[in-house]
């Protein structure tokens, strides 16, 4: 599956802005089931120097400051993806229990095992509790297999609270999603990684992209899309299997990976400091469209 996707930021300020300092993660990442064709940032007004850095993680983040006054900040990330998850990824993941895993973790410290441990502990937005082991537990009786118990939490999750905008914000704590069953697809990602975390599982934030299809026989909106959050559980040798809990679905064929760490903070898509400007509003407009790409022989978008 084919991609492009064209995410725009634009904040407006009710004063000047005389110099700001920026950090991007808008560029997709390249996984074993995604390759990044081409991307590139437009920016204007036209930033001083932009430089880009692979983060702890992998992740593409980019630096850009703006030495000039200005009113009007436009970031627009433009990224060609194509995407070939594999089908039996889940049912790999079936191939132990969520004991064994849980376990491995505890006590092996092989490589592989060494770096889904950053994943296992708290993080500034995801505090294990015992409230959160306890909504867990019901999917995780003695030696179910780990991802059969990782979906149904994730179907759990979906039934049990409703996606409802404007009621939390990204620092709406945990406990407060659980109590009120309201949120949005950071709060139920966070959600899900807090109830892992607290039976002893690892499981990362995953920032990107959902394709959005309409409903049958209305158009398709153009910039009508928007930043997507989900989840994905350590499962061994198997590696990291993604789910979704907004939509209640593995993340497959339509979900572009951007980046992934320990909760939002790791990956928030556009942040920075400016210096002036007062007051400011943020517009974003994103479209995850499907499109043929031609690949040359080194497998690369042409």
């Amino acid at each position: 599956m084919n991609y492009r996707i064209t995410h725009s930021t634009k904040y407006a300020y009710s004063g000047t802005v005389g110099i700001c300092w920026n950090k991007a993660l808008l560029l997709p990442r390249e996984t074993a089931w995604q390759k990044c064709l081409t991307s590139e940032l437009h920016i204007k007004p036209a930033p001083a120097e932009v430089c880009e850095r692979s983060d702890f993680f992998g992740n593409r983040v980019s630096h850009f400051s703006i030495q000039e006054p200005y009113q009007t900040l436009q970031v627009t990330a433009i990224s060609d993806v194509t995407l070939s998850p594999d089908p039996e990824l889940l049912v790999r993941s079936n191939r132990c229990t969520w004991e064994d895993i849980r376990d491995r973790l505890a006590g092996e410290r092989s490589q592989v095992v060494h770096e889904a441990l950053l994943c296992l502990y708290d993080s500034k937005q995801v505090q294990r509790s015992e409230q959160l082991a306890d909504y867990a537990r019901p999917s995780f009786p003695s030696s179910r297999p780990l991802g059969e118990a990782v979906n149904e939490l994730m179907q759990r999750i979906y039934a049990d609270f409703h996606y409802d905008p404007g009621v939390t914000t990204i620092s709406t704590p945990i406990s407060e999603v659980l109590q009120n069953r309201h949120g949005v697809c950071q709060d139920f990602a966070h959600l899900a990684i807090g109830c892992l975390r607290s039976i002893g599982l690892s499981a990362r934030y995953v920032s990107g992209y959902i394709e959005n299809v309409p409903p049958p026989g209305q158009k398709r909106l153009v910039g009508a899309d928007a930043s997507h959050a989900w989840f994905s559980v350590f499962a061994g040798d198997t590696g990291w299997v993604d789910f979704d809990p907004t939509n209640n679905k593995i993340a497959a064929e339509q979900h572009v990976t951007v980046a992934w760490g320990r909760d939002f903070t790791d990956v928030s898509p556009l942040r920075g400091i400016a210096l002036g400007g007062g007051k400011h509003k943020m517009v974003v407009s994103v479209d995850v469209a499907r499109r043929p790409v031609q690949l040359d022989e080194s497998g690369r978008g042409e």
